[in-house]
């Protein structure tokens, strides 16, 4: 499930990064690489995994599987939340440095 879970994201985000990809004002690489590097780690934990348990691994538990579900869905949120913070520290629009000056004057 986690695997799924972050390839998922991980072609939805690179499709919006491509469609923007002149401007790249909201740093959607930043989100494609995080999400790709987690597709790569779970898939090579799936390897090994798979070694270990052989056909077994196609047939996991219940339990099993909504806590992969779980562990992928919050994979997800703290990479969005990074990259949020990456958004909110870089200002490529200039808006929260608009909000303080605002603020000051």
């Amino acid at each position: 499930m986690t695997l799924l879970i972050s390839a998922l994201a991980a072609v939805i985000c690179t499709v919006i990064w491509y469609k923007n990809l002149p401007a790249n004002e909201m740093r959607y690489d930043i989100l494609c690489f995080m999400f790709w590097g987690a597709t790569i780690m779970w898939f090579v934990d799936a390897i090994f995994e798979y070694a270990k348990l052989g056909a077994e691994y196609f047939t996991p538990a219940a339990e099993d599987m909504l806590n992969d579900m779980f562990l992928g869905l919050s994979v997800v949120v703290f990479a969005l939340i990074v990259w949020v913070v990456t958004l909110i520290i870089k200002d490529p629009k200039g808006v929260v440095k608009a909000a303080l000056l605002k603020k000051k004057a």
